[in-house]
């Protein structure tokens, strides 16, 4: 199953633009090779919402969420879907985990706004409450 890149490269080099001399162009480069970080970052973000979304959104006819694709994907109940996806996402936070910890070229204060996009999907979506389609929740 393909993940829709909520924060691909696009969004995450907006966020690095006006960040000064530390968003070189090597920066910008590097983002737009996709690295792990940015990918499990997408994850992360893309599976949540999805978790805390797809019911609003089957009842309003939206296009099909990761849930449903998975199920229909893998001939499996709801719950076996949910099961696997927070899996996914389990790993998602390693990615992002490990890549933040491991020395790179990138420096850290723009590894960090990978995280906290990750840490803001949690705080939206934890419980599978979409905080932001629904702040009143």
């Amino acid at each position: 199953m393909g993940i829709a890149m909520l924060v691909s490269p696009p969004l995450t080099i907006m966020s690095f633009v006006g960040m000064g001399e530390t968003a070189t162009k090597e920066v910008f480069d590097w983002v737009q090779q996709n690295p792990k970080i940015v990918r499990a970052t997408s994850t992360v973000m893309r599976l949540m919402d999805d978790m805390a979304s797809h019911k609003f959104e089957q009842e309003r006819g939206h296009n099909p969420s990761s849930i449903e694709c998975y199920m229909k994907q893998h001939g499996v109940s709801e719950q076996q879907a949910y099961d696997e996806l927070h899996k996914q996402i389990e790993n998602a936070w390693k990615d992002i985990n490990e890549e933040s910890l491991r020395p790179t070229a990138v420096p850290m204060l723009l590894l960090s706004r990978l995280l906290n996009f990750a840490r803001s999907g949690d705080v939206m979506y934890k419980g599978h409450k979409d905080m932001f389609s629904h702040p009143e929740e």
